[in-house]
Order: C-alpha cells, then structure tokens, then sequence
C-alpha cells in the first residue's frame, strides 16, 4: 500500500496537470472563436466558387484548360492537413487513418499515389506504414493561417498537374462542424468535376470579358487557392475545438482522480492514526 507521503505527492502532481488541461482549454477556446468566425466568413465564398467552377466545367469543353482535363489513371496526389502538435484528441488519427484507407483501397484504380502533408502529426504516424509514399511534409506553416500560404501551396499542385506529373489531386481535411464534432472530408480538387444536372436541362452558355483563355487561366487557379485556403482554415478551427474538447475531459478526469486519491488519503491516515492509538493502548495495558 502506498505510503501518505506518495499519495500526497501524487496528489499533488495531478492537481498540476489539471492546472495545465484547464490553462491549454482556456487558449484553445479563445483561439477556437477567432478560427470559427474565420472559417463561417470563408465558406460562403469557397462554396460559391465551387458552384460557378462545377458549372462552367460542364459548359467548357474538356480541352479548353489543363485544369478541366479528365486524364487517365496515372498517380494521384493527396494533399493531407494534420496538425504539428498533439493532445487534441482523435483529431489527427481520424483524419490520418482516412488518408491511409483512401490510398489503399485504391478505389478508382489509379497506379500509384504520392502524399503531400501538412503537419507534423500527419508525418508521424504515415511515415511508418508500409506503402505510403510521402512526396513533401509542410510543418509550422497552421500556426497562422494567410491566403498566401494557401496560395503558395495551390500553385505547386497547379504546377504539378499542369506537368502531367499527377492524373488527379484529392484534397483530405477535418471539416468543423462544432467544438465537439469534426468531420474528415475528402475532396477532389483536379480535374474540376462538372456540375450534376437533370437530363434535358438547358445548359446556358457563358460571355468571357475580355477572352476564354485568359478568364480560365486566371479564375481556375484561384479556384484551388480558395479550396485549399478554405481547408486550412477548417482543419484549424477543427484542431482547436478538438483540443478545447480534450482538456476539458483531462481536466474532469484529474478532478475525479484527486477525489479518489483523497479518499484514499483519508483512509490511510486514519489507519495510520488507529494504529498509533491501538500501540499506546497496548502500552498502557502491558504496564499494568
């Protein structure tokens, strides 16, 4: 049975660590409202260019740009956001797993995919399994979130498909939903996929101003910069509510633990003082 000075002192300790779960609760939820309102001010934009983009692929001809190129099934490229730090939960293993069942189901039947992370978590736990191929990794870049570091990235992919280096770019992330709800979403970002519509629907065309070629050159590019952008702005949101949620159950689960170790403080104390009472009794009585 553990002493009262190692119950004290663990006593102690735990109440340090529940300390620390409250403080990285408190920064987390601060740094989550600020990510929130980022992201709900995004969305309305990136899904709007999500929409003109879907319906200006279904009007265009497969030729008129490399981005709308349906190709064949050559290698793919992942572009997977993870976070560089832990303790927030399943946030990074949910969205990692993802990436790892995506590449090896192969559902579409490519040849082969290669990985682009962003994150060190993602690195960490990709880099061990067998047949994952992981192109570049992107660390400290999700501490503060620009659209130029969105710009930097969709510009690369751009490149690399427009080089035929890559058939098609998958786009994996944690999409915020709620400070206890994220949910992993998969993507694809090239080739732009045409819009769904009714058989027999009237497709209209559209006017360029001042020409196609430049219009498509200009508005498809940025179309994966805002994607991108969007998702890191998401993964983030996701990271901090992930975290919030985790070191509020750590901080209850310290608290629970410090009632029990008290208990059993109290309960070896007490033992230890009727001991002490039974040997002066005992004392007394051989005296007599």
């Amino acid at each position: 049975m553990p002493s009262l000075k190692d119950i004290k002192k663990r006593i102690g300790s735990v109440k340090n660590t529940r300390q620390i779960t409250k403080a990285m609760k408190m920064v987390s939820a601060a740094k989550l409202r600020r990510a929130q309102d980022a992201v709900v001010a995004a969305r309305p934009y990136a899904n709007k260019m999500m929409e003109v983009l879907s319906s200006l692929a279904l009007r265009e001809e497969p030729g008129a740009h490399a981005l709308l190129t349906q190709r064949g099934k050559g290698r793919v490229l992942v572009l997977l956001l993870t976070a560089d730090r832990g303790l927030c939960g399943g946030f990074n293993g949910n969205v990692s797993k993802a990436a790892e069942r995506f590449i090896r189901s192969n559902a579409d039947g490519y040849e082969g995919y290669d990985l682009m992370i962003v994150g060190r978590k993602g690195r960490d736990y990709l880099r061990t399994r067998p047949g994952i191929n992981i192109a570049k990794v992107y660390e400290n870049i999700t501490s503060s979130i620009s659209y130029s570091t969105a710009a930097l990235l969709g510009q690369e992919i751009v490149d690399g498909y427009i080089a035929e280096k890559y058939d098609a770019v998958y786009f994996i992330y944690n999409a915020f939903r709620s400070a206890i709800s994220q949910d992993v979403t998969i993507d694809q970002l090239l080739p732009i996929v045409p819009k769904q519509v009714e058989e027999g629907a009237h497709v209209a065309e559209y006017l360029y101003e001042p020409n196609r070629s430049e219009v498509l050159a200009q508005i498809l590019p940025k179309h994966v910069e805002v994607q991108i952008f969007r998702g890191l702005l998401e993964s983030v949101a996701s990271e901090h509510g992930a975290r919030m949620s985790s070191m509020d159950s750590a901080s209850k689960n310290a608290s629970e633990m410090i009632g029990k170790l008290t208990l059993q403080y109290n309960r070896a104390r007490q033992a230890a003082i009727t001991k002490e009472l039974m040997e002066i009794i005992s004392g007394a009585e051989s005296i007599k």
